[in-house]
């Protein structure tokens, strides 16, 4: 079983630190994004951001091929990894902000689902699940517990509230790297998978959809859709694991 790192007290001050810079640019975007705007304007206030903070994007430049931008913004249909473009946002739509950064040589990484404007009652409901699904998914993060006891809080909820879980893409550790292990997946079965340990940063990220939970790549090789084109959500915190629970270090 692949193991995960474990980040020592300085290593957490310098992640919380980052953490909480990554939570004000974020935060600062979801605000921003309304209609009429586009994904490429946010992304060009996100480099305004990152300068002004000091920061460096730890997307931008990532995997094989690079990430050609600082963020993911999945609208709609789109569930993560979707590159920003300038077509406007309209009343209605469902988009999804993922970010991180790098600082002292760390990263977090963080994630919301916000409404542009007035949205459809389903719409609602799926961001409000899926914030929830996470918030329960947390709440199973301490000493001894597993990462199938995450798995099974954030599905259980999820599919009694009628919607699926994504399966092909997991939470994962952060710190290191942008993506570290181990894989969390957002199902599962409690009391399986690796035990946590206080030290381990993970980033939790429940990715929901309205209809079906398979996943398509477009063309463009980035962005991952839901293959029925049904709506989807995508919440995420950076957590350090402590011996009673978890902090979460993506907070204002």
């Amino acid at each position: 079983m692949a193991k995960a790192t474990i980040k020592t007290k300085e290593e957490i001050n310098k992640l919380r630190e980052g953490g909480r810079i990554l939570a004000t640019i974020v935060d600062r975007l979801a605000k921003e994004a309304r209609h009429g705007l586009t994904t490429w304007d946010l992304e060009k206030l996100a480099e305004q951001l990152a300068e002004e903070y000091k920061v460096k994007p730890s997307f931008k430049g990532f995997g094989d091929p690079p990430y050609p931008a600082i963020l993911c913004v999945s609208n709609n249909e789109g569930i993560v990894h979707c590159l920003p473009n300038k077509e406007p946002l309209k009343e209605g739509d469902v988009l999804g902000i993922d970010c991180g950064f790098w600082h002292k040589g760390l990263c977090t990484d963080m994630a919301v689902t916000v409404g542009i404007g007035k949205v459809s009652a389903e719409a609602k409901k799926l961001i409000d699940v899926t914030k929830k699904s996470l918030e329960l998914g947390l709440q199973q993060i301490k000493k001894g517990n597993t990462l199938g006891d995450i798995g099974y809080a954030v599905q259980t909820y999820v599919e009694k509230n009628g919607f699926g879980v994504v399966r092909n893409l997991v939470g994962h550790g952060v710190g290191y790297d942008v993506h570290e292990d181990p894989r969390i997946p957002n199902f599962g079965k409690k009391n399986t998978g690796m035990v946590l340990e206080p030290g381990m940063v993970l980033a939790i990220e429940p990715m929901v959809t309205l209809g079906d939970w398979n996943i398509e790549v477009l063309d463009n090789d980035w962005d991952i859709v839901t293959a029925d084109r049904s709506l989807a959500a995508h919440f995420e915190h950076t957590i350090v694991v402590t011996e009673k629970g978890c902090e979460i270090l993506t907070l204002l």
